[in-house]
């Protein structure tokens, strides 16, 4: 598997890499709403979107972004909480993950599809997001102590 590397992001109208879609992770059945309301806070309520399952897991991120709009909606997911983006603009992911803070939607991992993660499994990706994760959190510990 090829290292990922953190990229800045900006607030520019340049399209992210892949189709315009968000694979979803991890949102039980009820979140669901819930979330398609924060889409439509951040004006985002007609990107399509896979709600992907435990049993999609072991995908590439290339197969699951050519399910159509919708798979898997209404199904809840035990796989953890995260939201991976694709085809947005920057400006609008930095939107969407202002308006989840703001609404105090339970947090996620939060990804972007690259050429790069796009060969790896839903399983490897979820993988290193938690590893960057607690990897910031022990860093933000340290600072603070």
């Amino acid at each position: 598997m090829a290292q990922a590397k953190f990229e800045k992001m900006t607030t520019s109208d340049t399209a992210l890499y892949g189709p315009c879609k968000l694979l979803l992770c991890g949102f039980p059945a009820g979140a669901q709403t819930k979330l398609k309301t924060v889409l439509d806070m951040a004006s985002l309520n007609t990107v399509p979107r896979v709600w992907v399952s435990q049993d999609q897991a072991d995908l590439l991120l290339s197969e699951l972004f050519k399910l159509p709009d919708d798979t898997g909606e209404g199904a809840s997911s035990s796989l953890p909480r995260a939201i991976i983006v694709a085809g947005i603009t920057e400006k609008e992911l930095i939107r969407l993950m202002t308006v989840s803070r703001k609404t105090g939607m339970k947090p996620a991992l939060w990804a972007t599809l690259t050429p790069t993660s796009e060969t790896w499994t839903l399983t490897a990706l979820l993988a290193e997001l938690s590893a960057e994760r607690r990897a910031l959190q022990k860093k933000t510990k340290k600072k603070c102590l």
